[in-house]
């Protein structure tokens, strides 16, 4: 059996790619989106963190967390957000889906991937380039032409705060990607 070894980083930055158990697009439907509102509220009551930059599509998601100082506990969280979620959505253990042995045997529900990615951010470069990576996830994806058309992610924050211009993202008529962070 593979050991998986995670970074723990107390205090640090990481970067997630979350995805849902065969990419199924459930995350943008209302009570999905509800949940997962609620389970990350219910995990920064637990365990605090920021959110630094966040896109919701329909089969994954990526995120960027800060920890608190002396805190690396980011698996903690997921387990709180990820049980909350599939818990109001019905998709647990007992919800009659086609469940494969193994996800019987751990009383996994039949929503997400068992394990999820992580990236430590290593410095301001590193964040810049995961934030613009998050923001441009929905045109990469084909969700939509443009980064302001996608309502599922903190571009739009990012914007009120004068960090991207709102064209951020579009391509022009030379095809070249307008970028952020004040270039």
């Amino acid at each position: 059996m593979p050991e998986y070894r995670r970074t723990n980083l107390s205090g640090g930055s990481y970067f997630f790619t979350v995805n849902t158990l065969g990419r199924k697009p459930l995350l943008i439907k209302d009570p999905f989106r509800l949940a997962l509102h609620q389970g990350v509220v219910l995990a920064r009551q637990a365990y605090p963190f920021t959110i630094d930059a966040w896109v919701l599509l329909p089969d994954h998601l990526h995120c960027i967390w800060t920890l608190p100082p002396g805190d690396s506990a980011f698996s903690k969280r997921w387990a709180i957000i990820k049980r909350h979620v599939t818990q109001q959505c019905n998709l647990g253990a007992g919800s009659g889906m086609s469940r494969s042995s193994s996800r019987r045997k751990r009383h996994e529900g039949g929503l997400w991937q068992r394990r999820f990615w992580e990236h430590v951010i290593r410095d301001e470069a590193d964040l810049r380039m995961h934030i613009d990576y998050i923001h441009w996830n929905p045109v990469k994806h084909r969700h939509v032409k443009q980064v302001k058309e996608w309502p599922f992610s903190t571009f739009h924050r990012y914007v009120a705060l004068g960090i991207y211009p709102l064209d951020w993202g579009s391509v022009d008529e030379h095809s070249s990607l307008t970028t952020g962070f004040g270039e």
